[in-house]
């Protein structure tokens, strides 16, 4: 049994041990999905940031810079997701975890929303649980693809056997401990992540000689692959290897950057901020993640995938393989492995998230709301277990394809969340005049948008006529509805005295 085996193994023992742990700690429905809201700084900043990141950020991020260098969308696609992550963290967790508590305890978006306009007829909680369960469908797939490639590309497995033995693993302790397993996984799984990928980065920039030697060796291959506003083309197998296309233009700039958007409407990240222990908790929470969980890891992948340029003999047939064929080159293998199971880390922190998102909506929106009302809390938490594994089986489905694109399946689904959710949470938090209609016309505007974009032919991200789309259509409904009513005004205003305060 090679190093890097056995570095996986004891790796993975231990995320299952602290499933059977947690397992023991879950007793209520409350607990299964926001771990009783009990979470600290530390714990919420790394799980915030290893549910976010995914295995897009050791596969699919390093694979764009592998592709393009600082060109096309890699870099303009890092300095949008920082920003947004920073927004969000600044002005809507504090806000999100307080408002959460005044609508009846709220422990879903969906129940959110329902509690927060007093939605009698159920149609936020239901269209908007349907929407979560439909993107996430296609998050988790990409973390499933992500990890299929681990495997291919460290042990020369093949793809389907790679892809069931992870979806596995990752279901065995999300099924067992639910949110606490998730989140006490995630606080490790996020610390290997910065670690691994900032790691690789100093050592390589030493290896090769400082940031200046990078440039100039990229430079000498293509000029295209330091210029940020060049449209470098990479396709290994038709021997397109980094010539420019042209300028990457203003689309694809505004395109990039408006990932930072997708933020604002990312339930798996949403959950982090309702699930910690108080608002307080939140100013250094937000330090922790946006320094270490945040900077760190996603610029040393954009070094790492540059690096790869560089560095290896040949071209890489799949540019995402960029930072698992690195490591097993440059690193001993007791290393490698560490390093290789921090992509695992990355894939199995979000996929767990995801799961546990979409058994909610299952769980918490469908079952309790249209089948037993009165559910008793333990079976409430097993119909989550069993909704996490109904959810990776459909999503193994999807994944089964050997061509999928790590980096396309999150590019979507993360433009599905962002304008879908993110403009309802921002004008929910921020706009006393907001009205259920205009809620509902906004989720609905957003994900159908989302859907049908595509067919336009357009280059432009969805997320971008996505998010403008659904933010004028809750202004328009709002301003036609009926103003909200006096109970639910002053909700808002209390909330916003406690904020103040």
């Amino acid at each position: 049994m090679s190093p890097t085996m056995i570095t996986f193994i004891l790796y993975l023992l231990v995320m299952i041990i602290i499933g059977v742990i947690t397992y023991r700690m879950t007793h209520t429905l409350s607990d299964y999905i926001l771990g009783g809201r009990s979470l600290n700084s530390w714990v919420t900043a790394f799980s915030a940031s290893a549910s976010d990141f995914s295995g897009w950020l050791l596969i699919g991020l390093p694979g764009a810079a592998y592709a393009a260098g600082l060109g096309t969308w890699s870099l303009w696609i890092a300095i949008g997701l920082a920003i947004g992550a920073v927004i969000n963290w600044q002005y809507i967790a504090k806000r999100l975890r307080i408002y959460t508590e005044f609508t009846q305890d709220s422990i879903t978006l969906p129940q959110f929303f329902e509690n927060r306009y007093r939605d009698q007829s159920h149609l936020l909680r239901v269209i908007s649980a349907v929407f979560i369960l439909a993107f996430f469908l296609f998050y988790t797939a990409s973390g499933l693809v992500a990890g299929a490639k681990l495997f291919q590309g460290t042990f020369a497995a093949d793809y389907h056997t790679s892809l069931i033995i992870g979806a596995l693993i990752i279901v065995t302790y999300t099924f067992l401990g639910g949110f606490l397993a998730v989140s006490y996984t995630d606080l490790i799984q996020g610390l290997l992540m910065t670690i691994a990928l900032a790691f690789t980065a100093i050592y390589g920039l030493i290896y090769i000689g400082g940031f200046g030697a990078l440039f100039n060796q990229l430079g000498s291959i293509s000029p295209s692959l330091i210029d940020a506003f060049a449209d470098t083309r990479y396709d290994e197998p038709n021997s397109i290897l980094w010539q420019a296309a042209g300028p990457i233009g203003v689309v694809g700039i505004i395109s990039a950057l408006a990932w930072g958007l997708g933020y604002f409407g990312q339930p798996h990240i949403l959950a982090r901020f309702m699930a910690i222990r108080s608002h307080k908790q939140i100013p250094k929470a937000r330090l922790i993640n946006v320094s270490l969980g945040l900077v760190i890891p996603l610029y040393a992948a954009l070094i790492v995938g540059m690096i790869g340029i560089v560095t290896l003999d040949k071209p890489l047939a799949d540019a995402e393989q960029v930072y698992i064929q690195l490591v097993q080159i440059v690193y001993n293998p007791w290393i490698a492995g560490i390093l290789l199971a921090a992509v695992l880390a990355a894939i199995m922190s979000t996929v767990d998230s995801q799961l546990l998102v979409s058994s909610s909506a299952l769980s918490e929106d469908f079952y309790r709301r249209y089948f037993r009302k009165h559910a008793s809390e333990k079976e409430l938490v097993w119909v989550g277990r069993f909704s996490v594994l109904l959810i990776a089986i459909i999503a193994l489905l999807l994944a089964w394809n050997e061509s999928s694109s790590v980096l396309e399946l999150v590019s979507y689904a993360w433009a599905g969340f962002g304008a879908t959710f993110g403009p309802a949470i921002l004008f929910s938090l921020f706009w006393r005049r907001t009205t259920r209609n205009g809620i509902l016309a906004g989720i609905i505007v957003g994900g159908l948008t989302i859907f049908i974009w595509p067919f336009t032919g357009s280059e432009l991200y969805e997320m971008v006529p996505g998010f403008i789309l659904s933010s004028l259509a809750i202004i328009l409904f709002s301003l036609i509805s009926k103003q909200p009513s006096e109970d639910i005004l002053n909700e808002y205003d209390k909330v916003i005295d406690k904020i103040r305060s």
